[in-house]
């Protein structure tokens, strides 16, 4: 399958039906720091590149299928699946040849008072019902289009921002794995591998492969990776320490190793990622 350039990209096409509210129009939205919210029904040529995302992006899949670009390369969401994008990393998305695609989204600005939703044990991508979502940013759209009562719209962006928060903080993650995550997020330049991440989990390596794969979307060593460039990345930004230091303090004897795979995740360079954050 041909993806679009990881090049600055939106990109909608005549057969692509695009709905936006945005916080401009409805200050409802503020108040849990959404920047906009949306639905689309999409088809070829549709894609969206964003290379620096300013802040958290959260999308569910309610019919068809698309692909998306996290993780550092091009995954499958189809229906009844949805990911989760931190800030400031490459993310991209776009319609394959065929198929029509319906998603919701959720665009997070983070500013004073509203950090990133994303905790250690966050999923990137994972099983999720839609159809609530869907029909709660309907509603959002109805009302905003009906001579909007305040009130009201609140108790629509309040369930807007429940469900993605439901799915980004899910009660559902084993202590073990919470925990596990925590430790490595707390020392993300130990000599991580599979088998001390299954004996600090208590149970088998293909056992936690599968947990992961089923809570957080990911295997056991890509969650390492990004527990990894995320605690990269804030060093980038809050120090000025060397690229090597920053490369050993996150687990990479080899700098060039660290920068490639840091250039794959984000979309840049560790010294271009510290420039555009200067």
């Amino acid at each position: 399958m041909t993806h679009p350039p990881l090049v600055e990209t939106h990109r909608a096409g005549p057969r692509t039906r695009e709905r936006i509210v945005r916080a401009a129009d409805c200050p409802a939205l503020t108040v849990h720091g959404i920047a906009h919210v949306g639905l689309a029904d999409a088809a070829p040529p549709y894609a969206m590149v964003r290379t620096d995302l300013a802040g958290t992006y959260f999308l569910a899949c309610y019919s068809g299928e698309g692909r998306i670009y996290l993780d550092g390369r091009w995954q499958r969401c189809g229906a009844g699946m949805a990911c989760l994008a931190p800030p400031h990393v490459l993310h991209a998305f776009h319609a394959v040849p065929g198929k029509r695609w319906g998603f919701a989204w959720v665009r997070y600005q983070h500013t004073a008072g509203h950090g990133p939703l994303i905790n250690s044990a966050a999923p990137v991508l994972a099983r999720f019902a839609a159809e609530p979502l869907h029909a709660a940013v309907e509603g959002l759209f109805h009302e905003q289009a009906s001579g909007p009562q305040p009130g009201t719209l609140h108790h629509w962006v309040e369930l807007v921002h429940g469900y993605v928060f439901r799915f980004a903080q899910p009660w559902h993650v084993e202590d073990r794995l919470a925990r596990l995550w925590e430790a490595v997020a707390a020392a993300p330049g130990e000599p991580w591998n599979l088998t001390e991440l299954a004996r600090r989990a208590h149970c088998s390596g293909e056992h936690l492969r599968r947990l992961c794969r089923r809570q957080l979307g990911r295997t056991p060593m890509h969650q390492v990776t990004y527990l990894r460039i995320r605690h990269a990345a804030a060093l980038l930004t809050g120090s000025n320490d060397k690229l090597e230091v920053i490369a050993d303090a996150v687990g990479y004897a080899n700098p060039f190793v660290f920068s490639n795979t840091f250039k794959k995740w984000t979309g840049w360079r560790p010294s271009e990622y510290r420039a555009r954050q200067a």
